[in-house]
């Protein structure tokens, strides 16, 4: 099939790596013409992707009509912040036929909304589906096994993004829940910031596990109060995500945590970084969208304010340890 893939940074040129590699002819939207131009002559991602080969099959554009023109499918690959004007600059050109998936893990810093949401109104189409789970891009794009899950309201259009992706070295699953999905995806970047700052303050892995955990019950909780299954959470788009950023060297928000909790500003690490660290941008949308529904959600909390407000990681271990005494509670489901 031909597939264009919209975003150029380091997953949507993995997940172009790998389906190129079934077979397909890829087409990667780019919004920078001298950088594709870098791409094509060095046949490598030098700034987003580095140290990963690319083939001279794969097709890059700065040019939203000849990347949509023919295509059969159309992944999603754009940060956060850009999503929606990005979006723009396609609407009209993909036809309401043809299948889209998101892959990108956050939520609209103003509105709050999920990335399909936005995609789906843009874009003026009945549905777009969601893949997501624990997969960083350096991984996937050298063949290291992985398993994800794709989601979609209409459970045909999840199963043609099933069979789309699914190969080899790449597991895909199936789900009914993307709004679940797409709020796991969210919620544990900003919890990986905060295991990034308790690396960074010298903490050990009894704090690393008590984050993780209490993480995990902060996005569940939240997820429900918004509708999504609580057993959504107990897969792979859930606490599989969760594990792996909150624990993965390849893991740039626990990399901006660490930094925060060594006592760098927030402003200088982000001056520093080329690629995106979405947790930074959703920690206010998390924290804003928990107090909407009155859920307690202390970690997301104090992440947003190192991220938002100045305060210091070290500031935030008696306000963490020090809350009211409760019991454990958990809504947890099994798969």
């Amino acid at each position: 099939m031909n597939i264009t893939i919209i975003g150029d940074g380091g997953w949507g040129t993995a997940i172009g790596l790998l389906l190129n590699g079934y077979g397909h002819t890829v087409t990667l939207w780019g919004p920078f013409e001298d950088a594709l131009a870098e791409i094509r002559s060095k046949r490598e991602n030098v700034r987003f992707l580095p140290g990963v080969a690319l083939p001279g099959t794969l097709i890059w554009t700065a040019d939203p009509v000849q990347a949509a023109a023919r295509a059969d499918r159309v992944v999603l690959a754009v940060p956060s912040r850009f999503y929606q004007d990005v979006c723009a600059r396609f609407a009209g050109l993909i036809p309401a036929s043809t299948p889209v998936v998101s892959l990108t893990k956050g939520l609209c810093e103003k509105t709050r909304r999920r990335m399909s949401e936005i995609a789906a109104e843009v874009l003026a189409l009945p549905s777009v589906a969601v893949l997501s789970g624990p997969s960083h891009a350096e991984e996937v794009a050298r063949g290291i096994p992985t398993a994800v899950v794709a989601a979609a309201t209409d459970a045909a259009l999840a199963r043609e993004i099933q069979v789309l992706f699914n190969g080899p070295r790449f597991r895909v699953y199936t789900s009914a829940d993307p709004l679940g999905v797409e709020l796991g995806g969210a919620i544990k970047n900003v919890i990986a910031i905060a295991v990034g700052a308790s690396d960074g303050l010298g903490f050990g892995d009894n704090t690393r596990a008590a984050i993780i955990t209490r993480g995990l019950a902060e996005m569940t909780r939240l997820g429900c109060a918004l509708g999504a299954r609580p057993e959504t959470f107990a897969g792979l788009s859930g606490v599989g995500d969760l594990i792996v950023t909150c624990t993965s060297r390849h893991s740039r928000n626990h990399s901006v945590g660490e930094r925060l909790g060594r006592g760098e500003s927030i402003g200088a690490i982000l001056a520093s970084m080329q690629m995106v660290a979405e947790g930074v941008w959703n920690a206010k949308a998390v924290r804003d969208a928990a107090r909407a529904c009155g859920v307690d959600v202390p970690i997301a909390e104090q992440v947003c304010s190192w991220c938002h407000d100045g305060a210091s990681p070290r500031d935030s271990v008696e306000a963490l340890m020090s809350r009211d005494m409760k019991p454990e509670a958990t809504r947890l489901g099994v798969n």
